[in-house]
């Protein structure tokens, strides 16, 4: 039997870093589409501790106007974390991390919907040895709404010398 080495973390990428000088404002990064179905949002009233009513009690939906289970504003905000797309890869060692998150949540979303985020770089603001990319993150559903939109920061290194 014949035994491999162990993996490395290095071998595991998307191919070399893109650094901040390498970005492109204009540039999209898709967000693999997600249905917000029952289980997510019984997944996602467990880790946040939001127990309003309105997430997971249909009849009292029915009674304020919705036609089922409204999401969490911030469960359809976690829809837009870049790690469920390729940007984290694409952009590997440069990541320093995120520094700045808002959004505004345009329509309500319920339990049957499917979401299509995006992020698309709208600034790119260079520092001495790091740059902040601003991108804006949307969410659309299923009949192409806008859902959602917000805006994302993150600070990364500039491309070594």
């Amino acid at each position: 039997m014949t035994v491999s080495p162990p993996a490395n973390c290095h071998d595991h990428g998307f191919g070399p870093t893109r650094w901040f000088d390498d970005l492109v404002v204009g540039e999209r990064f898709y967000i693999p589409s997600r249905t917000q179905t029952d289980a997510l949002f019984a997944a996602f009233q467990l880790a946040s501790a939001d127990n309003h009513p309105i997430h997971y009690d249909v009849e009292y939906c029915k009674a304020r106007g919705h036609h089922g289970l409204l999401a969490h504003g911030i469960q359809v905000l976690a829809q837009t974390a870049a790690g469920a797309g390729r940007f984290p890869h694409v952009i590997g060692d440069s990541l320093i991390g995120m520094i700045e998150i808002s959004a505004k949540i345009l329509k309500p979303v319920y339990a049957g919907d499917t979401l299509y985020p995006e992020l698309e770089i709208t600034e790119l603001k260079p520092q001495n040895t790091t740059g902040v990319v601003t991108m804006r993150a949307s969410v659309k559903n299923q009949h192409g709404i806008l859902v959602l939109d917000g805006m994302h920061k993150y600070l990364l290194r500039r491309k070594p010398a």
